[in-house]
């Protein structure tokens, strides 16, 4: 066999491991979600997941450290999120603007990220204790990102009072629409109807922060 071939060869085995490793992750996470959603995420264990996965306990572990990576699974997307779309801002486009752009465009789509999971999903996550504490953090690590987004983009420091500061309006105005979306959904609203509910009021919460962050950070 000659080098090409063997180096053909190679990549092909090592697509088919990957492509392999990401049926298995997304089965045991699928087989999580159906039992959290099914009897409650607390009451849940590991090894009840690795049973209707068909894999060993020590696998899912690998895929997955912690069990409230099972069921908020999308952690880096929401985490980042904010500070991608400030650094994704089109040329002349403000944070704020790039930002309400971003979530208008989330509702449109009925994003599951921005909110949109179904009254099952949502209603477990709400039910849960350990879940519940676990998205405060996640809101937390947002803010905390998007502030060093807007630092970089203004080229002042991280720990610059304007940054955390606008960073602290702009995350906080998503999180109160993330949560009307989880209100809404849990009061037996669709889809759809939610996405025309969230868009009136976005740009009503948005309105209330533009006087002051309009033109921040515009590229």
């Amino acid at each position: 066999m000659d080098i090409e071939s063997s180096t053909t060869t190679d990549s092909a085995a090592t697509g088919l491991r990957e492509a392999k490793k990401r049926e298995t992750r997304q089965l045991i996470s699928d087989r999580a979600t159906e039992l959290f959603m099914a009897q409650g995420f607390e009451r849940t264990t590991i090894a009840e997941i690795a049973d209707a996965a068909r894999v060993a306990k020590k696998t899912v572990t690998n895929y997955f450290p912690r069990k409230e990576d099972l069921a908020l699974d999308h952690q880096d997307e929401f985490v980042t999120g904010l500070a991608r779309a400030v650094a994704a801002r089109e040329p002349g486009e403000s944070a704020f603007a790039a930002l309400r752009r971003a979530l208008l465009s989330a509702v449109a789509a009925q994003d599951p990220v921005a909110g949109f999971a179904g009254p099952e999903f949502t209603r477990m996550i709400v039910e849960s204790p350990t879940l519940s504490a676990c998205l405060r953090g996640l809101h937390d690590q947002r803010e905390e990102a998007l502030a060093i987004a807007l630092a970089a983009a203004t080229g002042t420091s991280a720990a610059d009072i304007t940054p955390r500061t606008a960073a602290s309006l702009l995350a906080g105005v998503h999180r109160v629409l993330f949560h009307r979306i989880l209100g809404l959904t849990l009061a037996g609203h669709g889809g759809k109807e939610i996405a025309a509910i969230l868009e009136a009021e976005a740009t009503r919460a948005f309105a209330l922060l533009e006087p002051a962050l309009a033109d921040y950070a515009r590229a």
